[in-house]
């Protein structure tokens, strides 16, 4: 099974999106944005990105975990992998983001059943 993007609400309003690889696991987390159609055009900004080696910045957190960042064509980061425990999960997790980023499933959670 290929992987999906889900668009939820926060408490405080706002709208975020995740990439979910085919497990069901979070690969890539956006930020939150003040309206649904931005979290849109982020997950579109996914699509198109997410096949570029060059969009990932691969860095390492003040705990010293690696993870990274998808980043546009201007720059802008359009979603966070978790922390990995090594340099070779992590990779293996960018690998998953090309796999499952160009996905048009958008499973919007924010609408009510």
């Amino acid at each position: 099974m290929s992987g999906w993007f889900e668009i939820s609400q926060a408490s405080n309003g706002q709208y975020r999106f995740v990439l979910k690889a085919g497990n069901g696991e979070i690969i890539l987390t956006s930020e939150q944005y003040k309206a649904k159609a931005s979290a849109k055009n982020g997950i579109a900004s996914v699509q198109k990105n997410s096949q570029d080696d060059g969009r990932y910045d691969r860095l390492t957190s003040k705990n010293d975990k690696p993870y990274f960042n998808l980043k546009a064509a201007n720059h802008q980061i359009i979603g966070t992998s978790q922390l990995y425990t090594s340099e070779q999960s992590r990779d293996k997790g960018i690998e998953s983001v090309k796999t499952n980023g160009a996905s048009t499933t958008v499973k919007d959670l924010t609408q009510e059943s």
